[in-house]
């Protein structure tokens, strides 16, 4: 028998996990910025373009959160595989996953062609119709470039790679703003196109992110080991199947919680122009906040992955998760500091609209509220992930955000005419839950792990050789 793994001190641990995680923040930011720029060159262009990128956005990252959340399976499996030396499987996973983000991209885009109808049934204000139409005919043809991207950022972020995360995203926040801003007021001869330019300059961006990552896999020699695109693969149903078993909770999981803002945003777009621009501004910010701990959470999920590979037991689990726990704690407290202080800061540089900026700053006050919460359930669900723990995290997350938050706030902001601030009051109380239940859940499931210890993977995907 092989002598059992040498323990990892805390503090190595926090490191490994900070080094891992900052390119996954810096990429998530860089991502999160995007939503930024969006809603500048929108708010620069007229609060109805503001109001219909808002309403646009919250329709496409709905159902775009179920192909994200899906693929993420992909990432605990590739580092499981690497911690146990199996390391010629993972080019024959990773084929198959492609197959699945193609699948799922094309089921997006028919769902966004559709989705298109519903927003007069949805209630969406008059007003916004056309513009936010416009932005959902050009950003779906961004969407199979997008799953596609996913997949392979995913496998990067599996072997430990995580800077291309980071170059990639910062890469397509460079196209966007120029290109953005161009369709959006028209300049140069290209005809003025508000909501809708924005919608295609975001496709134009999403297609050369996952080029440039496809011909970034291809000629690396981080990579060359794994034979990535060495062979044509057919898909087969197996490892596609277990792809799906683990990734679709994770998927309906992320989509519980994204779901919980996105139907807020469109709630609140029935109150009109104003509630929907400020509430735009607000979530906004609060996402570009989100994207710390949800960098850091997909690299817990990595590490604790990996402490499972390398069999290190519930010890080694847990303290991998405890290290991402130490730096979203930090970093939740600086988010929380800064939203109380600045919040009016901020706002100004959304709009010059006094009423839009008035609501939007107050309803930074609530996002502060939420910082910690946050923070807390989205690394519980990350520690999770790395133990291919799925399916109980998307029966917690469908009570705290559907049985709790999402009724709490259409109470108090519809029902009772609160409005957005009664909304957010629900998303703070639906956060709380989660975090609470996420966290007790994985003290759970990780001190079973000392039980089973390392898991026996499925057995290899089958190789071919083409059609």
């Amino acid at each position: 028998m092989s002598p059992p793994p040498a323990p990892v001190r805390f503090g190595s641990e926090v490191r490994a996990s900070a080094v891992l995680a900052a390119p996954l923040v810096a990429g998530h930011l860089a991502t999160g910025l995007i939503g930024f720029v969006d809603s500048v060159i929108a708010g620069r262009h007229g609060t109805n373009t503001l109001a219909a990128v808002a309403v646009g956005t919250a329709i496409f990252w709905l159902p775009m959160m179920i192909p994200m959340g899906t693929l993420m399976a992909l990432p605990p499996s590739v580092s499981q595989l690497a911690g146990a030396g199996r390391h010629r499987e993972i080019g024959p996973l990773f084929r198959q996953a492609l197959w699945l983000s193609v699948a799922l991209g094309a089921l997006l885009f028919g769902f966004l062609t559709l989705a298109v109808h519903a927003l007069a049934p949805m209630g969406i204000a008059p007003e916004i119709h056309a513009s936010a139409t416009g932005f959902l005919h050009g950003i779906r043809w961004g969407v199979p470039a997008l799953t596609l991207y996913f997949c392979m950022r995913y496998l990067s972020d599996g072997m430990h790679w995580t800077l291309p995360t980071m170059v990639f995203g910062f890469g397509g926040l460079l196209v966007l703003a120029p290109l953005g801003t161009v369709l959006a007021f028209g300049m140069f001869g290209v005809p003025e196109m508000g909501a809708a330019g924005l919608g295609l300059a975001s496709a134009i961006m999403m297609w050369l992110q996952a080029i440039g990552f496809a011909l970034y896999l291809w000629r690396a020699k981080r990579f060359a080991h794994l034979e990535l695109f060495a062979r044509f693969d057919r898909p087969q149903w197996p490892p596609i199947h277990r792809l799906l078993r683990t990734g679709l909770p994770i998927g309906v999981t992320v989509a519980m919680e994204g779901g919980l803002f996105i139907v807020t945003a469109l709630l609140i777009g029935r109150l009109g122009e104003v509630p929907a621009a400020a509430h735009q501004i607000a979530i906004n910010v609060a996402s570009l906040c989100f994207m710390i701990p949800f960098g850091v959470a997909e690299a817990t999920t990595v590490r604790v992955g990996h402490a499972v590979g390398t069999g290190r037991g519930s010890e080694g689990v847990r303290r991998a998760a405890f290290a991402g726990l130490a730096i979203v704690l930090a970093t939740q407290a600086l988010s929380a500091t800064l939203l109380l202080l600045g919040h009016d800061h901020v706002v100004g540089v959304y709009t010059r609209d006094v009423a839009v900026a008035s609501l939007a700053a107050t309803l930074l006050l609530f996002a502060a509220a939420f910082q910690f919460p946050d923070g807390i359930q989205v690394l519980s669900a990350g520690a999770l992930r790395g133990l291919k723990d799925t399916r109980v995290p998307m029966f917690i997350a469908a009570f705290a955000y559907w049985g709790i938050g999402m009724p709490l706030g259409a109470g108090l902001g519809l029902w009772l005419g609160w409005g957005p601030k009664g909304m957010w009051l629900g998303l703070i109380a639906g956060l709380t839950v989660a975090a609470v239940l996420m966290a007790r859940r994985f003290l759970r499931s990780s001190r079973r792990e000392a039980l089973v210890g390392p898991p026996v993977d499925a057995p290899p995907v089958r190789v071919t050789n083409g059609a």
